[in-house]
């Protein structure tokens, strides 16, 4: 100590204080805090699914559904029981990893806190060396500015001159002699403070979900790309056309360890968080990865507002058309925008309004599907990614693509919509060519409705606000997923 205080007193540093390291207690009194960062996240799971679960079966907030009670019972291939017994099997083996990490987590120590923000501090104290000759090169009189400051701010006045606190100092007993070392400003321990329990945490945070994102992004996107590990795997998931709350976590076990499990232990490990930092990234993944298959496009939800990806974002990408784009998840959406995966079909309101009303057998007589946004972008982009997939295509699934969504705009549009089609082809168990019957009849239907009935088609219906909604959560606009104006797309 009494080396680091001659050091610290040399280079007019105020000295850093001794800590002692001892066990932390846990959180919460009797519960480990490794046992509350594994049961918080189950906890969280089950709330907020029964929470949006007594939503659907009461029908609280129908004006937000994406999905109507009907498409939930027609369209899907997985029975509730299925998907419980899947996803207490994922939580199973989501715990089993948890307790594995335990052994090589160093055990949680605290009491090195205050000398943790002192390192801060330290560092503050020699970045303000840099403020004089950073004025000095813009031409500024460093010693006549912090003169006229010296009397109404002192401490201004003296981080200006270089990070000089002559007055500013503290008594230390050195092998029982005081001795007498500089002292931090206040204001140099508060924004030591701040970084240290609130910036670096913060940043520790957005650090892992941007790892985690990565980490699913890629692994997502090649379970649809290999034929294999979609039909082996990933198919289970999509068996939900139409996604509910506590399916969230529905898939194949293996599925659900490699690109749930073991990305989200990747990011707390990468990121340097301890287990009470854990806590929260485990919990609030697992709420946003819930909210995002809930079914709803709330306009009060702050996770479908503060990220770009939501459950309207995701939806498109359970429906038989999106189904190979749309691949980020659960936070943001960077990937697709970058590597040229997300749906550039132009508006979906009318496919969401289509089935809506096929469902419930009250198809509005004067709809008109809803043109695309960018019909000339997606006519002129068809990347790499998507340039084979009409090609590879069997004529059933170009068959199924013509008659499902006829208006559907060339190019790189129709190219994913033909590509998504033929894996729901691919994928017996999930149903199927009986899924693309189904829509097939429903737009036959649909198109002879159309043709027999004069009455036009009403704005005024709830089904104009989950246009609306739906163009919100996919793009960040109203009317419109891609920037289309539902009014002047229907003239």
């Amino acid at each position: 100590m009494a080396d680091m205080l001659n050091a610290t007193t040399t280079y007019h540093l105020p000295p850093l204080p001794d800590y002692t390291l001892q066990p932390l207690p846990p959180l919460i009194p009797g519960i480990p805090d490794l046992y509350l960062a594994l049961g918080l996240p189950l906890i969280a799971y089950w709330a907020v699914s029964l929470l949006f679960h007594c939503i659907d079966e009461w029908d609280f907030f129908p004006q937000y559904r994406l999905h109507t009670p009907a498409e939930v019972l027609k369209r899907n291939h997985a029975t509730r029981w299925d998907v419980l017994r899947d996803v207490l099997i994922q939580q199973a083996i989501q715990t089993a990893m948890g307790l594995s990490m335990a052994l090589i987590d160093a055990p949680q120590m605290c009491g090195k806190a205050d000398y943790d923000v002192a390192v801060w501090a330290q560092r503050i104290r020699l970045a303000q060396r840099a403020i004089p000759i950073t004025l000095s090169l813009m031409g500024i009189d460093v010693t006549a500015l912090a003169s006229s400051l010296i009397t109404a701010r002192p401490l201004l006045a003296r981080a200006i001159s270089g990070g000089t606190y002559p007055t500013l100092t503290q008594q230390f007993i050195v092998q029982g002699q005081p001795t007498i070392a500089p002292a931090f400003a206040s204001w140099e321990l508060f924004t030591a403070k701040a970084l240290y329990h609130l910036a670096i945490p913060g940043m520790q945070f957005l650090l892992a979900i941007c790892i985690l994102d990565t980490w699913q992004y890629f692994l997502h996107r090649l379970m649809h790309t290999s034929r294999y590990l979609y039909n082996a795997f990933h198919s289970r998931h999509h068996r939900l056309y139409v996604p509910y709350a506590y399916g969230a976590l529905y898939n194949h076990p293996f599925e659900g360890f490699l690109l749930d499990t073991l990305g989200t232990c990747i990011a707390y490990l990468v990121s340097g968080m301890t287990v009470r930092q854990s806590m929260w990234f485990f919990t609030m993944t697992t709420i946003k990865t819930v909210d995002d298959h809930c079914g709803y496009v709330f306009p009060w939800d702050p996770l479908q507002k503060l990220t770009s990806n939501n459950a309207g974002y995701h939806d498109v990408h359970h429906q038989s058309w999106g189904i190979k784009t749309n691949f980020s998840q659960p936070y943001f959406t960077f990937w697709d925008e970058l590597l040229g995966t997300k749906w550039t079909g132009g508006d979906v309101s009318a496919r969401y309004e289509k089935a809506r009303l096929a469902a419930q057998k009250k198809v509005d007589a004067d709809a008109k599907p809803i043109t695309a946004s960018r019909v000339e972008e997606s006519a002129r982009s068809p990347d790499a990614l998507y340039a084979g997939e009409t090609e590879a295509a069997s004529s059933t699934a170009r068959s199924a693509q013509t008659v499902g969504e006829p208006r559907i705009p060339a190019g790189k549009a129709s190219q994913q919509a033909v590509g998504s089609r033929q894996q729901i082809l691919d994928d017996r168990q999930g149903g199927g060519v009986s899924v693309l019957a189904e829509e097939a009849a429903e737009e036959a239907k649909a198109q002879m409705s159309v043709r027999r009935s004069p009455r036009k088609r009403t704005t005024s219906s709830g089904l104009k606000g989950l246009a609306d909604r739906v163009g919100e959560s996919l793009q960040g606009k109203s009317s419109g997923v891609l920037g289309l104006d539902c009014t002047n797309a229907r003239r």
